[in-house]
């Protein structure tokens, strides 16, 4: 029998998407899944309170719009996104909030400004937890970004206020702050070049388009005045972009993922991304309200339809569908038609690490400057012609490992604690060449790994041979130089390519390996070859590089006949029985 007596609007629409009667992606099926799933649970340590959520739905439906003046009812999944933050609360104290973080994701012109600017001035004006002094905060990269979510509330709040004589004699505005007098609470606009933003306390934080974010201090400075506040709500909203490395998509896309997959267990972070399965999706008007819901509204539906027409066929006789796959459908892609690989084919060949002791391998090494990073890269040969990738780098700090971070967009320290990099031990800051060698001489010792071949480029290579050549003497080692240009690096890479596809290469999932690959892009002769290189100077793709060197010559690994390693693995695998 069922469980669910809720005939609440939220629950209603996840009703609706679960069963195909509205169609949506499969993240947005998921997330209703487990609204529903949540609801039938026992000794739940929260509780669903519809009625609550009806009251923020009510005040948010008296807001004017901003182009009509006239208040706006919300569309169903708007309904259902305001019910899950304000519906769900902590059954040990049901003033507190379940949901603490929230990633809502969905493609351009789909109401989500209208939808976070009702959200700030209900919390702004509304809030009970706490009564007092609520910080409220639209945040962006940008002072214009968050100017833009701020000025819709300004003027939503105007039109409030002209309606009621009580709440206009409780708000002040000054500049670029509203204060609630009776509350002692604030609203205001934030960005990176605000100036000194430490020292905030926010109730809520609103992080508009943080996709376009290239790193997360911003997220980190909000995070961290929020730890005293037990009913915080830190809301991501964005749609896609064109940076696979940016934290948005690596730390809480990904995180949402895993959470709605229940890979993860994350009561408090709720996720809704609206988006297309497969681009080619974009060729069936059906399946467009994945990434585009406002599509629900009947009056709406019509002007939508039509404008979204005009951009696929604009972009398809252009042969243009980069901006139009990623804004207007809502899928994260490289931001290049030259990408070296598409995310979603990279990722499905993570693998967990496999044991590299007695192992073949075929080792690549891209020696940088000696102010940048070294990357050291393994390929195993696999059972079933398959090779495992694996690595290290190894990270100079001239100027200081801080503002290296900062000018890469690459969080270094925590990679370095994670043990994915070395920070080298000389007071110079530049790369030491004897930790590399120390490094590749132990992993081959200790794993009693048969070298096939150590590739390398000629840069800067004959202080670590002739280093080598001191310290291991009698280590043989296979040193075969791969000059890199063209001829040597073309077909190995689309060897390479052809594998992530036929999902023959497979990797561990390392950060600064998935970097460089989204990083990398290819650059073409006339000749139809091709060699890796990279869009902005500050993009690394060493790792993908140093692998690309080893696979020049992995690629003609002879498998001669499986050894015990290999016969175990193929014996394990989804290839082997009937």
């Amino acid at each position: 029998m069922e469980k669910i007596t809720h005939r609440d609007p939220a629950t209603l629409y996840a009703k609706k998407v679960v069963s195909g009667k509205i169609t949506a992606g499969k993240k947005v099926i998921r997330a209703c899944e487990r609204h529903l799933r949540d609801l039938e649970k026992e000794n739940f340590d929260y509780v669903y309170l519809p009625e609550r959520a009806n009251i923020a739905v009510n005040f948010i439906e008296l807001l004017p719009d901003i182009s009509t003046g006239k208040p706006v009812k919300l569309a169903e999944f708007q309904t259902f996104i305001v019910y899950s933050l304000y519906g769900w609360y902590r059954k040990e104290n049901t003033e507190l909030r379940r949901f603490n973080k929230a990633l809502t994701s969905m493609a351009r012109k789909n109401g989500k400004s209208a939808l976070i600017s009702g959200i700030a001035i209900f919390e702004f004006l509304g809030g009970k937890f706490p009564k007092y002094n609520r910080q409220v905060y639209c945040t962006a990269q940008s002072r214009e970004q968050a100017s833009i979510v701020f000025n819709m509330v300004v003027q939503r709040l105007d039109g409030l206020l002209a309606q009621s004589e009580a709440i206009r004699d409780s708000v002040r505005k000054v500049r670029n702050e509203i204060n609630h007098n009776p509350s002692y609470s604030v609203l205001k606009p934030l960005s990176k070049d605000t100036g000194n933003i430490n020292g905030l306390a926010p109730t809520l934080s609103i992080l508009d388009e943080y996709g376009a974010a290239k790193d997360n201090a911003m997220m980190e400075v909000l995070d961290s005045g929020t730890m005293l506040q037990p009913n915080v709500l830190t809301l991501i909203i964005s749609t896609a972009y064109f940076d696979l490395n940016s934290p948005m998509y690596q730390q809480e896309y990904k995180y949402v993922d895993r959470i709605l997959k229940e890979e993860a267990e994350d009561d408090n972070y709720f996720g809704l991304v609206y988006e297309q399965d497969e681009e080619e999706e974009i060729y069936d008007e059906s399946m467009w309200i994945k990434s585009n819901p406002l599509l629900e509204v009947e009056s709406l539906k019509e002007t939508l339809l039509r404008n979204l027409r005009k951009r696929v066929n604009e972009a398809v006789a252009k042969n243009d569908l980069l901006g139009l796959v990623v804004k207007n459908f809502n899928m994260w892609k490289q931001g290049s038609e030259n990408s070296f690989l598409p995310a979603s084919e990279w990722e499905a060949c993570e693998m967990d690490p496999i044991d590299i002791y007695g192992r073949d391998v075929y080792i690549g090494l891209d020696l940088s400057r000696t102010d940048d990073i070294t990357a050291l890269y393994f390929i195993y040969p696999l059972a079933e012609e398959k090779f495992y990738i694996d690595g290290h780098s190894f990270v100079a700090t001239v100027g200081g490992l801080e503002a290296k971070s900062m000018r890469d967009k690459i969080d270094y320290e925590t990679l370095i604690e994670r043990g994915y990099a070395t920070k080298t031990n000389l007071k110079s800051g530049f790369i030491n060449v004897d930790q590399v060698i120390q490094y590749v001489a132990m992993m081959i010792i200790e794993n009693e790994l048969n070298v096939v071949a150590f590739c390398y480029d000629s840069w800067h290579i004959a202080n670590f041979l002739s280093e080598w050549e001191k310290q291991y003497p009698d280590l043989e080692i296979p040193f075969i130089e791969v000059p890199q240009n063209y001829k040597y690096l073309s077909e190995p890479i689309k060897q390479f390519r052809f594998g992530v596809y036929e999902r023959k290469i497979r990797h561990s999932n390392n950060p600064l390996l998935n970097i460089a690959v989204n990083n990398a892009v290819l650059k073409h002769d006339n000749n139809g070859n091709v060699i890796l290189d990279k869009q902005k100077h500050r993009e690394k793709i060493d790792p993908i590089v140093a692998t690309v060197t080893a696979f020049t010559e992995a690629v003609n690994y002879e498998y001669k006949g499986m050894d015990i390693k290999q016969l175990e693995e193929y014996i394990l695998s989804d290839d082997f029985g009937f």
